[in-house]
């Protein structure tokens, strides 16, 4: 098992949804208020505060306020966990598939004896 299971079942989760992966999209920009990130969105701010929580519970994104206004931006290394799986499961099935295309060229060869 992973280290990063639970983090890897968050992330995924929470890349899951269009909405949270355009909120992503806007935050690779740069850091944006709750507000600013809101307004493309149309939705209740309630709602559009569910994913905000679903992205940080991921740990995706951090936020901080600063007054009365909350300020979110990528977390530092926020998809190296989805990343590694991926890296992972890519050499998996490479070697898979290096695997299975020596076995035809093997019998390939042996039906052309």
């Amino acid at each position: 098992m992973s280290k990063y299971d639970l983090n890897l079942d968050l992330c995924f989760s929470a890349l899951g949804d269009p909405t949270r992966r355009r909120i992503l999209q806007r935050l690779a920009r740069g850091e944006a208020t709750v507000s600013e990130l809101a307004e493309h969105h149309d939705m209740a701010l309630p709602s559009f505060m569910e994913h905000l929580k679903k992205l940080e519970a991921a740990n995706l994104v951090t936020s901080k306020k600063e007054g009365r206004t909350r300020i979110c931006k990528l977390a530092p290394d926020a998809f190296t966990p989805a990343k590694d799986w991926l890296n992972e499961q890519s050499t998996i099935w490479e070697g898979r598939l290096d695997r299975f295309d020596d076995y035809i060229k093997n019998l390939v060869q042996e039906r052309g004896k």
